[in-house]
């Protein structure tokens, strides 16, 4: 099969399109056709070494749709040819509140879904939703997964409630605010990006600042807003004391990520004198990923989908992420031989 490989840590050139031996599901598992991979930040960050648990060589990607192309002995309730999605989150384990020892994410250590064919557990291939195209469905799972447990399961989100989202226009944050707008929240956005504001407004967003051009941001989205319910952040950094500032008593902060990096010159008592809940997120559960996909069909969300390149053309896909020029993901079209 053809398949990007990433033998050394680098930049977007170490990774290059090869031919590799198909693999083959043993018991429990399922080999997967993929007809279109989408591209996360944890690629990049594997790929430069920024990541845990790295073995190289191996296939990056951990977002991918595709039909069914064999079974392994023991697999109930798939057929080949079927088309499914695949769920990322491997070996998340019996407790829903947080992944056992075994978990980890599909693509790195383990071969991912830039190939043409991919092993996953059984349990991790769940059916395609029929109204989705093959390349939103691929842009669906990580992102609509991370969103989902974020707003919802950690979030608590309720209808009518005022969300904010700092950093739109990135995979996860652009599926979060289709999912809050769908649940009825007023949700708002900051960006450094005008264009990408508009864009965001189309979508749903009740409004939003850049953060770029009015260095009184987070003022002025108190004024707008009158508080926040709930923060979804994937920032950190100085960004994390603004969502304090705009979070009204009593509500909450989840945050899945730190692009930012660490939150320095956090006053503790503004957590707790607004009694505060700051809530960690990672992924999600198996629960978390069928209730994610239940509720896009119920929505009929549609990922948005920023840019689709060849599989060969993966490294510059990755660079082309890394310049933070998108909104929503970027996905690869896998060919057919």
């Amino acid at each position: 099969m053809l398949a990007i490989m990433l033998r050394e840590l680098g930049g977007p050139e170490q990774l290059r399109l090869e031919t590799v031996p198909d693999p083959v599901p043993g018991p429990g598992e399922v080999l997967v056709r993929l007809k279109a991979a989408a591209l996360n930040r944890r690629d990049a960050w594997a790929r430069v070494g920024q990541y845990p648990g790295i073995k190289l060589p191996a296939i990056p990607g951990s977002d991918g749709a595709g039909e069914v192309a064999a079974l392994g002995a023991g697999v109930e309730g798939l057929a080949v040819g079927q088309a499914v999605v695949i769920n990322p989150a491997l070996k998340w384990g019996d407790n829903p509140r947080f992944y056992g020892p075994d978990y980890s994410i599909l693509g790195i250590p383990t071969n991912g879904t830039f190939a043409q064919f991919v092993v996953v557990p059984a349990e991790n291939v769940l059916p395609k939703p029929a109204y989705l195209s093959w390349e939103e469905a691929a842009a669906l799972p990580l992102a609509g997964l991370t969103a989902y447990r974020a707003l919802f399961t950690r979030g608590r989100l309720a209808a009518g409630e005022t969300v904010f989202i700092p950093g739109v226009g990135g995979g996860v944050a652009t599926v979060a605010l289709q999912m809050a707008v769908a649940a009825g929240a007023r949700v708002y956005v900051s960006s450094s990006s005008d264009a990408k504001l508009e864009r965001a407004r189309a979508l749903g967003a009740a409004g939003g600042v850049n953060y770029r051009t009015d260095t009184q941001w987070a003022r002025t989205l108190r004024n707008e807003t009158g508080g926040v319910d709930l923060s979804v952040d994937s920032v950190g950094g100085s960004t994390f004391n603004d969502l304090i500032y705009l979070a009204k008593p009593g509500s909450r902060i989840v945050t899945f990520g730190a692009t930012a990096g660490p939150v320095r010159e956090l006053v503790m008592p503004r957590l707790f004198f607004k009694q505060l809940d700051v809530l960690g997120s990672t992924m999600g559960s198996p629960d978390d990923f069928r209730n994610m996909l239940a509720f896009c069909e119920a929505h009929r969300l549609r990922p948005v989908v920023d840019r689709v390149f060849p599989l060969a053309e993966a490294g510059p896909a990755e660079q082309y992420m890394e310049e933070g020029h998108q909104f929503g993901k970027i996905v690869l079209a896998i060919p057919e031989a």
